[in-house]
């Protein structure tokens, strides 16, 4: 059960799982754009704390988390990775939904666009992780999940 009075899942916090960063992208509040956040340094913050604390700041509804997912569907040891990780965040905020969407590409897929906007390799570097949360965001948007 949501902690909101609404039954939509906007805002919702996309969030692409990573060993040394994590990425951080938001939707709007009607779920119609998604836009980047922060990127957490996990050597730095402790990512558990910092995303309890962005979604009560930002009235979250639905966290998405991208999961690796093999090109043939499988599952390996970075999924299981992210849902290690999915699990500790909702045992800290049991009270908003988890969704996975698959994130096969989105970190191909937010390089091209971030190479399409004129940003080089090293440019992107502080922009990927979260460029990526956009793109898993838009992924679960896109197939239509409510």
């Amino acid at each position: 059960m949501r902690s909101q009075e609404s039954d939509s899942p906007h805002p919702a916090l996309g969030i692409d799982h990573g060993d040394a960063r994590i990425g951080i992208a938001a939707t709007d509040d009607f779920g119609i754009l998604a836009h980047p956040v922060e990127t957490i340094d996990r050597a730095k913050t402790e990512p558990i704390e910092r995303i309890a604390h962005l979604a009560e700041l930002r009235r979250i509804h639905t966290l998405v988390v991208g999961l690796p997912l093999r090109m043939d569907g499988s599952e390996g040891n970075s999924a299981a990775k992210v849902r290690a990780f999915a699990d500790l965040l909702r045992a800290r905020i049991p009270t908003i939904p988890l969704v996975f969407v698959d994130e096969s590409l989105s970190t191909s897929n937010a390089a091209a666009k971030l190479r399409e906007a004129g940003r080089n390799a090293r440019q992107q570097k502080s922009v990927i992780d979260q460029a990526a949360a956009v793109e898993i965001l838009n992924t679960w948007m896109g197939e239509g999940i409510d």
